[in-house]
Parts: structure tokens; sequence; C-alpha cells
């Protein structure tokens, strides 16, 4: 069987708006081979620019550079489908989205999340007219629809009507060899080269409204006596009122913005950190979340979209939008010792859960269900 997967977004580049996808596809594209029939033929149509290899994939490259959301989309429904008639594929998977409108052979969809339509705003006007004519589109035409998450299931199903029978679930994993518990030592000479504090609480994320740091920070805000609130993460849209939320409560020496952590020092980030901090209202998955947890940070959440399913029983769990609620969570992560130490070994146990295999083992099974 001869497959083709569209993997367009995967980057050779790094940086905050390309983490997600990017990871997840990539993270998949590294384990796949393993996880399919070895009569399988995997082919990965990428962008021009990009260099990316993988053992077992044949890496098939445009004839330029695909980084642009006009050239990426031109590409997908104008060159594409010629050379899915030319290939003589089986199988072609959409791994974020959209399909294109002439497509010879049965699909399979990959869906992240459903926020260019909940949260259209932090999309270009391009991006999300292509995202919301597209999606829907490609999804109900497809054989199978993958969801990152039980949560983004049921929002296909509820928004969308997909039928909950043709969504199949490949959470992503993680790189055990970037993300791990550090040794007091390496945690040690990290605090001493960023100047970090002894203890601080941390959030890591794209800074936009639906990550809800506005109520967190107004919690923070209540406090007497607080650890220092690390926020980390590359500035999104509709950002100010959190800067303006800051200033508001005469916070500036306590709330300290780092911008984006680069993957080198994402783990070292986490390990140093009291407590994770993680008030979004609305995730695909909420990656952080697992990252923070394989680390060995205690986690705290709201216990909206994805997170609680993420976090399991490692998590504590808050109402994403009551203040009062993320006091007193924020007072327990400070106060109870005993609390952190449990939080921290149910997290690693959680976290253990997720892997690249994983995710790869059950994007074969959909690939196998969709050419029943």
């Amino acid at each position: 069987m001869r497959i083709a997967l569209n993997a367009h977004l995967l980057s050779s580049q790094t940086g905050y708006r390309t983490a997600g996808i990017h990871g997840y596809i990539d993270g998949l594209l590294a384990h796949l081979t393993a996880a399919c029939d070895p009569d399988w033929a995997l082919t990965a149509f990428v962008g021009g620019a990009n260099t990316c290899a993988y053992d077992g994939i044949t890496m098939r490259r445009a004839p330029f550079d695909t980084d642009s959301p006009i050239r990426r989309i031109a590409w997908e429904q104008a060159i594409q489908p010629f050379s899915l008639m030319r290939g003589g594929f089986d199988l072609y998977h959409a791994l974020a989205f959209a399909s294109p409108l002439i497509l010879p052979q049965p699909s399979v969809v990959t869906v992240y999340d459903l926020s260019f339509i909940h949260y259209p705003a932090r999309l270009s006007a391009a991006r999300r007219l292509y995202l919301r004519a597209f999606t829907p589109l490609s999804v109900r035409r497809a054989k199978r629809v993958i969801a990152i998450s039980h949560s983004t299931a049921r929002d296909l199903a509820a928004t969308l009507n997909i039928p909950a029978g043709k969504i199949d679930i490949a959470a992503p994993g993680y790189d055990p060899a970037r993300l791990y518990p550090a040794v007091p030592d390496e945690i040690a000479a990290f605090r001493r080269a960023k100047n970090l504090p002894d203890r601080f609480w941390l959030f890591i994320g794209t800074l936009e409204p639906r990550k809800n740091l506005v109520t967190l920070i107004e919690a923070y805000a209540r406090l007497k006596h607080r650890p220092p609130l690390i926020i980390g993460g590359g500035k999104g849209w509709d950002y100010e009122p959190i800067f303006q939320a800051v200033e508001r409560y005469g916070l500036g020496d306590l709330v300290q913005f780092v911008g984006f952590i680069p993957m080198d020092e994402l783990r070292l980030w986490y390990n140093c950190a009291d407590c994770f901090v993680y008030p979004s209202v609305f995730e695909g998955f909420g990656l952080p979340v697992l990252e923070a947890m394989v680390c060995g940070t205690p986690v705290i959440i709201s216990d909206a979209s994805s997170l609680p399913e993420v976090a399991g029983d490692a998590g504590l769990t808050v109402p994403p939008h009551d203040v009062s609620a993320w006091e007193a969570a924020l007072i327990r992560a400070r106060d109870d010792d005993a609390w952190r130490a449990s939080a921290r070994e149910r997290g690693l146990a959680q976290a253990g859960r997720y892997t690249w295999i994983a995710t790869a083992r059950e994007t074969a099974a959909s690939y196998r269900r969709a050419l029943l």
C-alpha cells in the first residue's frame, strides 16, 4: 500500500508559531514507519526548503518554498492533486485540517482543534477563511478523522456534525531525550545562569485571550505572600490586557515576562519551577501541561476543554474563570508540601501514558480502518 502524507506544516525552522503542529508531525513521522505494515510505502510531501528526513519515508519536496500560507494553499489545491494522480497512491493523509478539492484517493484528516471557528481572531484572514471553508468539507469527505484528544473529538462531533464512530484519537507524545527530570546540580546551575529565585510559578504559552492569564493574575494579586510568577511565550493577539492587569495590580516586580523559550532551555525552566499553572479555556490538547509533568513539575490547570484529560488525577483542576478558586489553588501550591510531592509523582506516572510510538500506532490503525 502506498500512502501520501501532506506534511507541508512541518518546518525546519524553530519558533513558537511552528512548535505545535510542527512538533506533532515531526514526532509522528519519526515513529510512523515502525508502526506500519512492512509492505506499506510512505511518501511525505513538504516545502521546497524543507530539509527534514525520516527513516523509511520518502520526502517529496515542492518546487518552491511553502512557508507562506498563500503559497502552501496554492500548492495544496492546485499542484498537489496532480502529484497524487501520478503517484499511484492508495491513501492520502492530510496532516493538518484540509485536503485538496480534487482528490482521487480515500483520505484521513488530522484535526488539532477548532480554534479557527471558536477563536478566529488568532489567525490571519487568509488562513482563517481557508480552514473554515475546507476543514468541514475535508473531514466530512474523509474515511477517517484523527483528533489529538477526546475533547477535540467531541468538538468535531458537536460543531461539524462528524459521526463519533468515524473519529480516531491519536494524542501527541513527548521526546524523552529532550524532556525529563533534572538532577539538583543541573537545576542549581540553571538558576544561577538565569538569576532565578528559589521558588517561582511558571506559565508557558502564547499570550492571547484564550490562555486566560488575566484571571490568573487577578488571583495572584489577592495573595499576601507569593513567589514570583514567570510567564514565558511569544505575543499572540489581544495580549495588551495581560500587561494592563499586571500594571493595574502593581505586580511589575513579581510578574516577569521572559518571551519565547527555546527548546533547549524548556526542560530546565519546567524543572526549576515550583509549580506550572495553565488557566487556558480552550486547547486541542495542552502540550505544556504534559511537558511540565514529564519534568516532575506539579500542575494546576483549568477544568476546561482537553486539560483534565491530559493531566488525569495528577493535576489540581480549577474552574477557568473562578478567581477565588484560583486563589485557593495557588495558596495550596504555595503551602502544601505534601500535595506538591504527590502531584509530582502522579504527574510523572500520567505523562508516561503519552508516547510518540503510541501516536504512530493509532495513526496506522486509522489507515487500516480507512481502507476497510
